[in-house]
């Protein structure tokens, strides 16, 4: 399956785990397991206030992917008038219960959490470390909202504790992130990444499959550039539509294709053998409040869908990285 020239690379392969997760990446650091424990600091966007744009992106109802649109006691917990120490005890005992573990990354995820002077975020980082059970920080963001100031903060942090940057990339081409309204273009991605690599952070993107804007060809190009670039981890989106976002509406008044279930799992698959094994997948899939859905209706849990995912990976006798060097570039 794997010649010996690669074996070392695709050492985290077993028969029943055919890509490098990023469990897998936390547990060899660190020698244990080490969960997110989220935060709303209550930041916003650029493109949601009119510095670079209004509305955010088309496809953003940020209650549709936060743990509080799916947990009553997270919405409870998780509100940005709550002091960021609160909301990390509030919901320490059930995470604690739940995964097994006491030590956890405070997890600054809502809207672009770099998105404030230095001096606040200084203080809502520091913060969040101060907490006993907190061991590091992994901080969302968009590409057009960190600076050298912000990067030598997260890099002051870093010689501490574990830090992990996550950019919302979406997309390597300029007419996706034009149509949706995103504010940004893709070689702002790249700059900041490389800004942001040997400054002993972790750093991270995000990517979404299924715009329409976009061919199957096109999709299966994305691993390939991204392996170019000094990425530590991915996480993979499947495209769908929430309620109360302007690409609801633009979907409603003209509907576009959205992936059925059986062609996402496919895409991932060619997806994943298209991506570098050094680059560990945190995200193979992400699911929406059935209540805010309106395209498509096929989302399951996420468990359920990474183990479709892998079985299919199985069932083709594939595995991550297998064509990311012999894959042409189609970009």
């Amino acid at each position: 399956m794997i010649d010996s020239s690669t074996e070392a690379l695709h050492s985290f392969i077993t028969p029943a785990q055919r890509y490098y997760s990023y469990n897998h990446y936390i547990q060899s650091r660190f020698g244990e397991r080490i969960h997110r424990i989220t935060i709303d600091a209550g930041f916003t966007c650029p493109n949601r206030d009119g510095t670079v744009a209004s509305g955010g992106c088309t496809y953003c109802n940020n209650d549709g992917f936060s743990p509080a649109s799916q947990n009553y006691r997270a919405k409870i917990y998780l509100k940005p008038s709550t002091p960021v120490g609160t909301q990390i005890e509030n919901q320490l005992p059930s995470m604690i219960k739940r995964f097994k573990t006491e030590k956890f990354f405070a997890y600054f995820q809502a809207y672009s959490n770099t998105y404030a002077p230095v001096a606040e975020l200084e203080k809502l980082y520091s913060e969040a470390l101060s907490h006993p059970n907190v061991t590091g920080l992994v901080i969302g963001t968009r590409p057009d909202c960190v600076d050298e100031e912000k990067l030598a903060l997260l890099e002051n942090f870093a010689k501490s504790c574990y830090v992990s940057v996550e950019y919302g990339c979406e997309s390597i081409y300029d007419k996706t992130l034009t149509w949706v309204n995103r504010g940004h273009n893709y070689q702002c991605f790249v700059d900041t990444v490389h800004k942001t690599a040997g400054r002993n952070i972790d750093v991270g993107c995000h990517v979404i499959l299924g715009f329409p804007t976009e061919t199957r060809s096109e999709m299966l190009a994305m691993p390939l550039a991204l392996n170019a670039l000094p990425l530590q981890f991915i996480k993979i989106h499947n495209l769908h539509i929430v309620e109360n976002t302007a690409m609801a509406f633009q979907f409603q008044k003209t509907p576009f294709p959205i992936l059925d279930r059986e062609d996402y799992i496919e895409l991932v698959v060619d997806f994943i053998e298209r991506l570098s094994p050094r680059i560990c997948i945190q995200r193979l899939y992400g699911d929406a409040p059935k209540n805010m859905l309106i395209a498509p209706k096929w989302l399951t849990d996420g468990n359920s869908m990474n183990a479709m995912i892998n079985e299919r990976l199985i069932a083709r006798d594939t595995y991550q990285g297998r064509v990311s060097e012999s894959a042409e570039i189609l970009v």
